[in-house]
């Protein structure tokens, strides 16, 4: 019998780092264009640039993944059309990866013929999503980063035929489940299911009031599971390493790609083995950690008390007493290095590219930044953040002569994709729902004049009445875990067996735990993330009778989905919305108390089943806009009745998400 042997993806920002991943030995590369992908901030890449790089790579024997893993907005349909039949036909790449179910008909509608790669930003958690998402025509899925390594198996079980999963190995972590934060957007709507987080979990919050010491509560070590990649090579359905990092350069790509090659062809090897954890070490990533990887031995990845800033510390600020700012590195640095002093949140913090040699206790002279206000403070910490050695230099610059030859074709102007337009659905009446933790006294008797939702948890089952429990709309978390689907399985089961018809599941793959159940009525909850008319028509196929719209949009884009959904649309107008939803908490994080925000901003963090709830200290409230949602067509309107916590007795202060925001 072959050995398994998975690919090893490496991550691509820019066309040096596309080089490194290849020159490395990396098995695939991937990578976003300059629209739709979930990594704005990177440099990206152009159609015509990308035909000849593409070219080169197969040449190499390696594919190459295009990641359109973003939120589509009710308006984007067409120029993701435009984008992917220009894709299709200028680059042909191996495969898309792709968060947005709408994305999966509109790329074959665009002659996109490919495989398709469903993101870790769809949350495909559990095991019964893998049948789902070849349903809907995707081959692969990419699983979330908070996984085991028993989880991770017990999705490998479940894998139907045609479909494999594809698995980080190394890399930064977010603190919150991927396609399950809103902080970055609540706080300025920048969003991350836009590719255009700010991480504010990187940030410094405070306990214990405004006095309280600032620590990085939620700032999470880089992923890196070196050795332990070794346990995947006996699960053959992991077809993939994910290597993180497409804002990373040239020098961290090749460094950690040529590691991991290393650790999958020689596992046993103990030379091997230091070989690589010598260029990992070289990398200039964040501190590693394994995570919670290994179930009997879970490492949090969130220290406060331990530095999490990337790359590597080299020296720190030193001043003259005329207030010159100086630094005398720890080691010899060289043309073309990346400095960073501080972190990025910090007000004063600057990036320095080096154009001379500096030898280790040498001395270089720095300017503060315009606007800072005298720079860096004494002591603060200079980052070594990136590298172009020479020997990597010449290497890039040899293939790029290679690639020279061909030139790169002329990026075509946009087509003219037209996207299906969609009968808009039909309202029959509205209804107000208010979503409970548990059944409010009083509706043992039912309600008349609004719908009842209850989250779903067997206690509560159990003490609704059963001729109340048909009334009630039962409500599934937005995260289930694989080892958490047998025992959701039954209270469906259960549920239904009680009377239970109507169903609010908060992931579309939570439509697997519904197979061979009849007379059921299944909605998308506001969890789904749903905000564009395609997605909407997706849900349909999927057995969806409605959806609920992202109140993560702008207003004037939530006024306009409805006349686009070919189902009827709810949205969440009142109550506390989360700034996301965690697996991990530092021991020092105080449930149930307020931490502050570098701007004041309260927020509390609440333990809900096996996650952990981040709130801000205030409700989401659009009852001022509900003339102007009915107007537009909206069928349902819930609000979410989440227990105050005792520090918030009277807090006036309420939220309209991203409603006066053009979300980015």
């Amino acid at each position: 019998m072959d050995k398994h042997v998975p690919e090893i993806m490496a991550p691509a920002g820019d066309r040096a780092s596309f080089l490194a991943g290849i020159a490395a030995g990396a098995d695939a590369i991937y990578l976003g264009l300059k629209h739709f992908s979930a990594r704005m901030q990177a440099r990206n890449f152009g159609l015509g640039e990308l035909s000849a790089l593409t070219d080169y790579a197969h040449a190499r024997g390696a594919r190459v993944y295009v990641t359109m893993n973003v939120l589509l907005k009710p308006d984007d349909a067409r120029a993701a059309g435009n984008l992917m039949e220009r894709l299709a036909r200028m680059v042909k790449p191996d495969a898309l990866i792709v968060q947005d179910l709408g994305l999966l008909t509109l790329a074959r509608q665009a002659g996109y013929e490919g495989e398709l790669h469903i993101s870790t930003l769809a949350n495909a958690t559990h095991p019964a999503a893998l049948a789902v998402a070849v349903k809907l025509g995707a081959s692969r899925v990419v699983l979330p980063r908070e996984l085991n390594l028993d989880e991770v198996k017990l999705m490998a079980q479940a894998c139907p035929p045609g479909m494999d999963l594809e698995i980080f190995v190394h890399g930064a972590l977010c603190h919150c489940v991927s396609g399950r934060c809103w902080w970055s957007s609540y706080f300025g709507g920048k969003s991350g299911l836009r590719g255009r987080c700010v991480q504010p979990c990187r940030r410094l919050y405070r306990q214990g009031g405004p006095k309280g010491k600032p620590e990085r509560l939620f700032s999470c070590q880089d992923l890196s599971l070196d050795v332990l990649t070794k346990t995947l090579l006996d699960v053959p359905q992991v077809a993939a390493w994910k290597i993180e990092g497409r804002k990373k350069g040239p020098h961290y790509v090749y460094y950690v790609t040529t590691a991991y090659r290393l650790l999958r062809e020689n596992p046993g090897d103990a030379e091997t083995r230091k070989t690589a954890f010598s260029l990992i070490e070289q990398a200039l990533g964040r501190p590693g950690t394994h995570g919670v990887f290994l179930p009997q031995r879970p490492y949090p990845p969130v220290k406060p008390g331990l530095e999490t800033a990337s790359g590597r510390l080299v020296g720190q600020v030193k001043r003259e007493p005329g207030g010159r700012v100086y630094v005398q590195p720890r080691q010899d640095l060289i043309p073309g290095d990346l400095l960073r002093l501080g972190c990025e949140d910090d007000p004063w913090h600057q990036t320095i590219p080096l154009r001379r040699s500096v030898p280790k206790g040498g001395r270089l002279d720095i300017k503060p930044a315009p606007g800072t206000r005298g720079g860096a403070p004494s002591k603060a910490p200079v980052f070594l953040i990136d590298r172009r050695e020479p020997e990597l230099t010449r290497l890039i610059t040899g293939m790029e002569h290679d690639i020279a030859h061909r030139p790169e074709p002329p990026e075509k102007e946009a087509g003219s994709f037209n996207p299906p337009s969609f009968a808009r659905a039909r309202v029959e009446k509205r209804r107000d729902m208010h979503v409970f933790r548990a059944l409010p006294r009083g509706q043992q008797r039912g309600g008349k004049s609004t719908v009842t939702g209850i989250w779903l948890e067997r206690s509560v089952l159990l003490d609704t009445p059963r001729p109340v429990t048909g009334r009630i709309s039962w409500w599934l978390p937005p995260v289930i875990w694989p080892s958490e689907e047998e025992r959701y399985l039954r209270l469906v089961a259960e549920a239904r067996e009680r009377g239970a018809r109507d169903f609010v599941l908060n992931a579309p793959w939570q439509v697997g735990l519904f197979d061979g159940l009849d007379g059921v009525s299944l909605t998308a909850g506001p969890f789904c993330n749903l905000a564009s008319g395609n997605a909407a028509a997706q849900y349909a196929q999927l057995g969806f009778g409605g959806v609920f719209a992202s109140p993560e949009l702008s207003g004037e884009e939530l006024l306009s989905l409805p006349s686009r959904s070919p189902l009827p649309l709810g949205i969440v107008v009142g109550g506390f919305w989360p700034l996301g939803i965690t697996r991990i908490l530092a021991e020092e994080v105080r449930l149930e108390e307020p931490f502050l925000s570098p701007r004041g901003e309260a927020a509390f963090v609440r333990k809900i089943g096996g996650n952990h709830w981040i709130y801000p200290a205030w409700e989401l409230d659009l009852s001022s806009h509900r003339k102007e949602l009915e107007h537009a067509g909206y069928a349902v309107f819930a609000t979410l009745c989440e227990p105050w916590p005792r520090f918030l007795e009277n807090e006036p202060r309420t939220s309209v998400f991203n409603w006066s925001n053009a979300l980015l």
